[in-house]
């Protein structure tokens, strides 16, 4: 497809999507890694998905029994391929895969979260700049979408979407958007009870949140190396104050209160998905 394009002169931002088709591309991908994975018997998680064909293949896995979570993330509740269409190479921002679709598939992806067939909400982080001779708008990349870096700065404004657009416009409960981006990770990656949770014993890593705050998603707003947003503009609702690790406060009302952040590893167990499963 991406050759196709090219043959036709097609080389703006915009034709990285229309050269990855959900029919041809993500639904069959989709159902093969879910065909292989059924055939050794072993859980799978599907991530990133962007439409209701994808999704459907998750939801029917699940319905056959076969151990299987699934993923999205906030470009595909929040952006569209016409997102991609705008003029100075402005639409190189959203260039990522799969890339956002059509806003029906948009809505399909809200269905998903709020009827249980996605049990992750993650983001891309694109480490590549838009105004840079090595990011997006590298030399090559400005003549043809094929050379443009995939991915978008999303980690930081992951949460406060999910909560704004998911919990306060009543698509999700909190219960639901504390198991979306905490709980359930947690557990597919073998780290609960210790992450995940709020009880004796585990890590009092907690995030405390105001409901009713109101606040713009600016890229000043943000503490990362990107030089954009692609939600720049977007007005949300609820807006974490306080920041705990271990029960000791380091962030508070967006300034940093200490920076004894010091980690510690931790070895996993097996993941929820795995852990009654017979084979290795």
């Amino acid at each position: 497809m991406v050759d196709r394009h090219e043959q036709e002169g097609k080389f703006a931002p915009k034709y990285h999507a229309s050269s990855r088709l959900v029919v041809a591309a993500e639904r069959e991908a989709t159902h093969r890694a879910l065909s292989l994975a059924e055939i050794v018997d072993v859980p799978i998680v599907i991530v990133h998905v962007s439409n209701r064909e994808a999704m459907e293949e998750i939801r029917r896995a699940r319905q056959r029994g076969q151990k299987i979570a699934g993923e999205t993330c906030p470009q595909y509740l929040m952006l569209t391929a016409d997102d991609l269409d705008q003029e100075e190479l402005d639409g190189a921002k959203f260039v990522c895969s799969p890339p956002p679709r059509d806003k029906p598939n948009q809505d399909a992806c809200w269905e998903g979260l709020e009827q249980g067939v996605f049990d992750l909400f993650s983001s891309d982080h694109c480490p590549f700049r838009f105004n840079d001779s090595e990011g997006k708008l590298n030399e090559k990349g400005k003549r043809n979408f094929r050379w443009i870096p995939n991915g978008i700065p999303g980690v930081a404004t992951r949460l406060p979407i999910l909560f704004s657009e998911g919990v306060m416009k009543g698509r999700i409960d909190i219960n639901r958007f504390v198991a979306l981006t905490s709980t359930n990770h947690a557990k597919l990656y073998g780290l609960y009870p210790q992450k995940g949770t709020i009880a004796i014993g585990s890590d009092a890593d907690i995030a405390l949140w105001d409901p009713d705050k109101q606040v713009t998603l600016t890229n000043e707003l943000l503490h990362h190396g990107a030089d954009y947003t692609p939600y720049e503009g977007l007005e949300v609702r609820g807006w974490p104050v306080r920041l705990l690790l271990r029960g000791k406060t380091i962030v508070e009302n967006g300034d940093l209160a200490s920076r004894d952040m010091a980690g510690s590893y931790l070895s996993r167990g097996l993941s929820s998905l795995a852990a009654n499963n017979t084979s290795r």
